[in-house]
């Protein structure tokens, strides 16, 4: 998986060579992602980074988010990946991405994109894009709107590979993982989105949860009642039975025992997709939620 990475060096001089990466494009950024995910086939092949990989990979994204640029690209090249500075040609609004620069393995491990112009105090998570459709536009869409974010993108389908190795909402051996737990030790919160098909058993239009964790912080039941608010039949997971709550999920376990914030929200369609009825409802309430992070959670960069 590839990962993309924004907003970290919003701190540091803009005239610092050393903030600044080497490479620079001008691109559309929700084509360039959608463009990329757009080729996840789940009959593709796919083998997570090996320990040491993951371990050079968690120091250059630590070192990105502290603002060391040079060393970030130095850690990052060994395993085929780069860093690159990208202006969006919509918004104006500039990105820092680490994704593959070749044709190897680490084509298949993701990407982040963080915001360039402002510290990180959130990031969004889409752990299964294509997979659970949509949730990749709709991860897109907060980062463009709301500054402050960073994407953490899984790279490949998740029925890719053998023995569900691509399911890095279950593995720990993964990029995804990796990038994830590397912000979660600077506490910066992170909203995991979901997608599910509807069933009887499924009587929802979202289901929101915080992992590991049993309560819902103030910010994450405001988001839930503002769903409701709007007319989504929203079930929370700390407070009822709910199906798929992301209690096994990895990263959740990960948050709580870096103390960090962490939601893991699981929506319909139709409130996912670009077209779909309550999308916008959803996507507003997600908003809400990521600026109330951005309010009240530290910044790095």
């Amino acid at each position: 998986m590839l990962l993309t990475l924004v907003g970290c060096q919003a701190d540091t001089s803009p005239t610092s060579e050393n903030s600044v990466p080497r490479a620079r494009e001008l691109v559309d950024l929700r084509s360039r992602i959608l463009g990329y995910t757009a080729k996840f086939r789940a009959d593709s092949p796919y083998a997570p980074p090996g320990k040491a990989q993951r371990a050079r990979l968690a120091k250059a994204v630590g070192s990105l988010l502290s603002g060391d640029v040079q060393e970030a690209e130095r850690q990052l090249a060994p395993l085929g990946l780069g860093l690159t500075r990208l202006t969006d040609t919509d918004s104006g609004r500039r990105y820092d991405e680490i994704a593959a620069t070749g044709t190897g393995e680490s084509t298949r491990w993701g990407r982040l994109y963080l915001n360039a112009d402002s510290a990180v105090r959130w990031n969004v998570q889409v752990p299964h894009p294509v997979s659970d459709r949509d949730t990749e536009a709709l991860g897109i869409r907060l980062l463009e709107q709301n500054p402050g974010g960073a994407l953490v993108l899984a790279g490949t389908h998740r029925r890719a590979g053998e023995d569900d190795a691509a399911d890095v909402a279950h593995r720990e051996d993964s990029a995804f993982h990796t990038v994830v737990v590397e912000l979660q030790k600077r506490g910066v919160p992170g909203v995991q989105l979901h997608g599910f098909t509807d069933s009887s058993d499924r009587p929802y239009d979202a289901v929101v949860s915080t992992g590991a964790v049993e309560t819902a912080p103030a910010e994450v039941a405001a988001m839930a009642d503002r769903m409701d608010n709007d007319g989504l039949r929203v079930c929370r997971a700390w407070a009822a039975r709910c199906p798929l709550e992301g209690t096994t999920n990895v990263q959740g376990r990960s948050a709580q025992r870096e103390h960090a914030g962490f939601v893991h929200v699981e929506l319909a369609r139709h409130a996912r997709a670009d077209d779909g009825r309550d999308t916008e409802e959803a996507a507003d309430a997600l908003a809400g939620l990521v600026t109330a992070w951005k309010s009240s959670s530290p910044s790095w960069g």
